[in-house]
């Protein structure tokens, strides 16, 4: 079986990944940011996008034992109506680029999409396309629920919820900073939450119809810091704070769509105490800690079945 290539340049990291049908390979490289800073502005992720993707792509490429049959890569954050971000343009350009030079086809999804397929790739679900069931995309820069539909190709996406501020990364990163951690601050955040022994339980999150604010999980972390409270219990109740907001929209949605299939990606969900309550309350699928985080293996899962679907049509 020929590969297939897969690009994503999120906010965060570079990405390049090949799939055969059996075997994923993949390379990524995280975005640099400065001591101190919480983020990157969007004109510097497509200069390092620029600089990062072309020697990804080269050692990459260097592993595979055969020509490359399709590329494909992520356009836009989502699937909703304007999702537009500039960072996305320095994998398109390259995209398009081996598309043009080796004569094959080209296909577009959007970051979603692939956050989406790696996590039914890694949970050994993608069984669940053809299916419907509900997914959640945590990260810096979205976090979202979607109803996911079975179409023609492979699956639709149909916003449910949101946050009504801050996005859960963007929460953890700003308490992980206040707390002097290093930017992307999740890993960090969650080892030192595991050495609180307090008990978070019972946090109340404002929600608006279905959708959850994140802005008073930054508040409250930033007053038990004046206050001098242990940094692993502020940490710990930052998570729980999150694992509340999206528990109780889960609860929510569950009561108003059915007992439909729970899928969780993104970096946010590689938290090992957010998994680990919602398989056991949910029986939820996580993709595995190293798809969960950014990544340009869903993408190069849905370029595989998409160029196989066209072949097999005659397309």
């Amino acid at each position: 079986m020929s590969w297939v290539l897969g690009i994503d340049t999120s906010n965060y990291t570079t990405s390049v990944s090949a799939f055969d049908g059996e075997n994923m390979l993949y390379r990524k490289k995280l975005l640099p940011v400065k001591t101190g800073e919480k983020g990157i502005r969007q004109s510097d992720a497509v200069f390092h996008h620029t600089l990062q993707l072309p020697e990804l792509v080269s050692d990459l490429c260097s592993e595979i034992s055969s020509d490359i049959s399709a590329v494909g890569v992520s356009v836009k954050p989502s699937n909703q109506e304007g999702s537009y971000m500039p960072c996305f343009l320095a994998g398109i350009s390259v995209a398009k680029s081996l598309s043009s030079a080796l004569k094959i086809p080209l296909y577009k999804f959007s970051h979603q999409d692939g956050h989406i397929a790696a996590a039914l790739y890694s949970s050994k679900k993608t069984d669940l396309i053809g299916e419907k069931f509900i997914a959640f995309h945590i990260s810096g820069g979205t976090s979202q629920g979607v109803l996911v539909t079975p179409n023609k190709n492979y699956f639709s996406t149909q916003l449910l919820c949101d946050s009504l501020d801050l996005k859960a990364g963007q929460a953890i990163d700003r308490i992980g900073i206040e707390l002097g951690l290093q930017f992307p601050c999740g890993p960090e955040l969650e080892k030192l939450a595991l050495k609180s022994n307090k008990n978070f339980d019972n946090i109340k999150v404002f929600h608006r119809d279905l959708s959850f604010s994140l802005s008073g999980v930054e508040n409250k972390c930033k007053q038990m810091l004046e206050n001098k409270e242990s940094p692993c219990d502020i940490a710990l109740y930052c998570i729980k704070y999150i694992e509340s907001a999206i528990s109780d929209t889960c609860d929510l949605l569950l009561k108003q769509y059915g007992n439909l299939p729970l899928v969780f990606s993104g970096g946010v969900m590689s938290n090992s105490i957010i998994r680990k309550d919602f398989e056991k309350k949910y029986g939820a699928y996580f993709a595995e800690p190293a798809f969960s985080s950014d990544n340009a293996c869903g993408i190069a899962y849905l370029t595989h079945r998409m160029h196989n679907k066209q072949l097999h049509n005659g397309d």
